[in-house]
Formats: structure tokens, C-alpha cells, sequence
């Protein structure tokens, strides 16, 4: 899988060559007027030490992605990866996955936000 294979549902927001790279959900939905943009769901692929904001991030060999559902929410940490396009190849079958609903989004928010939770489940034909 590459990012060829990046579902519609999910656009490339930025990509620099053989750097980061972010990709988007639905940007048609979440864009000021039904939900606050800051709630779409983003993958952020970046070289360097996790767990570190972008600008104290150091240059490693390693390779990661963060899935964020909003700035303070996280699925959990993925593993690290030797190449650009084995965190790619990785995060891209993540889109996939939320894309035909096999992600549980809903345990990883301690407030829930009903109607966003509402939206994504419809979006993504996740039923409960």
C-alpha cells in the first residue's frame, strides 16, 4: 500500500520530498461551519524523537506517525520505522482502516463530544 492508495476520504494536506508528510480526513466536513477544523482527523508522518513538539523534534534515522482525532487527542503511539515509506506504507493502512470504520476513535476521548463522534461514525459506517 502507498499513498496511491490513500482512501478519497483522505487528502494529502502537505507533502515535502522525502520528508513529512500530513494527510487529512474530509476536509469538505470539517472546515469552520459544521465541525471546527482543528477536529479533523490527521496523520502527521515525521522523522525524528516522538512524543517532542515539531520544533524540538531531532533528526533521527527512525521514522513515525501520529494519528490525531484533535490537537489533544491521540490514538496511541505507532511503532518506529527504518524507511519514509514503511511509516507511509503504515499510515496510509491506518486511513484505510478508519476509513471503512475499523477504528475505535470513541475510547480515546475522556470528553466526548457527542455530535463530532456522531459525524465520524456516519462518515466512516461505524456503528456501535
Amino acid at each position: 500500500m502507498s499513498i496511491e492508495n490513500l482512501p478519497e476520504s483522505w487528502v494529502v494536506w502537505n507533502e515535502e520530498p522525502n520528508g513529512r508528510c500530513i494527510l487529512a480526513y474530509r476536509p469538505d466536513v470539517f472546515d469552520t461551519r459544521q465541525f471546527p477544523p482543528e477536529c479533523m482527523p490527521t496523520l502527521y508522518l515525521t522523522q525524528g524523537t516522538p512524543n517532542r513538539p515539531p520544533q524540538e523534534r531531532r533528526a533521527t534515522d527512525s521514522w513515525y506517525f501520529e494519528f490525531f482525532l484533535e490537537p489533544e487527542v491521540a490514538l496511541p503511539r505507532t511503532p518506529r520505522f527504518s524507511s519514509r515509506d514503511e511509516a507511509l506504507e503504515a499510515a496510509v493502512a491506518l486511513a484505510d482502516e478508519f476509513d471503512r470504520g475499523e477504528v475505535d476513535y470513541r475510547s480515546w476521548y475522556l470528553v466526548p463530544r457527542e455530535a463530532y463522534l456522531d459525524k465520524l461514525d456516519e462518515l466512516t459506517g461505524r456503528t456501535e
